[in-house]
């Protein structure tokens, strides 16, 4: 192994090594419950009972050593890792992988909140081939640290676009298994899918024949 490679593990769900975090940024979801059959009334009560509303997760940031004569870094987020943390500083960032130029550091002390009234921007979203998960940060001359600080992360677009219009730093990431089945169980015990309606076709010919007569 090179010299200017480091490995830690961190948990049993985050493990970082030269290929980075296999279950943070290779994902099989199955999407049966939301894209099959419609579930029965009696679950959805059922589900709503064992839905929690908060869930804790931790950031991984990268750092890349910058191609210009303006900039010495490029920040990014490449990651989302499921779990409390409690071990780590809360909103902090830990070097956790460094090779060749790029650091990967993670950033805990975070959690995904889920609204009622965001449902439907879920459901959209986890309908798509790959559903999303966005990261809201100040950047790194606003937080005052040299990096990126998440301060949100959330599985709503419509939020997320919301400070994406307000010029803020937006990040969009794969979504951990975990967060995906917590997501899709909400979205079943608190939203219906509108069924779409066909707009009746009228008969513009008809209707000027009858203002005519």
């Amino acid at each position: 192994m090179n010299s200017r490679s480091k490995t830690a593990v961190i948990s049993p769900m985050l493990v970082v090594g030269e290929t980075l975090v296999h279950n943070l940024l290779f994902i099989v979801i199955t999407q049966v419950d939301l894209k099959g059959e419609q579930v029965e009334p009696t679950a959805l009560n059922d589900q709503a009972e064992k839905v929690v509303e908060h869930f804790p997760v931790a950031v991984i940031l990268e750092r890349r050593e910058a191609k210009s004569q303006w900039v010495d870094y490029v920040w990014s987020a490449v990651g989302v890792t499921v779990g409390s943390q409690d071990h780590l500083p809360r909103r902090e960032a830990q070097l956790v992988h460094e090779e060749e130029g790029v650091q990967h550091y993670l950033y805990g002390g975070l959690q995904v909140a889920l609204y009622v009234d965001q449902c439907e921007s879920y459901y959209h979203n986890m309908m798509t081939e790959t559903p999303r998960c966005y990261i809201v940060a100040y950047d790194a001359e606003e937080s005052g640290t040299g990096m990126p600080e998440p301060f949100l992360v959330t599985m709503s677009f419509d939020e997320a676009h919301c400070y994406l219009e307000a010029e803020g730093e937006v990040y969009s990431v794969d979504v951990p298994p975990e967060l995906y089945r917590w997501t899709e169980d909400y979205v079943l015990a608190h939203y219906v899918a509108e069924k779409k309606k066909k707009r009746k076709l009228v008969d513009w010919k008809k209707q000027g024949r009858e203002r005519a007569s």
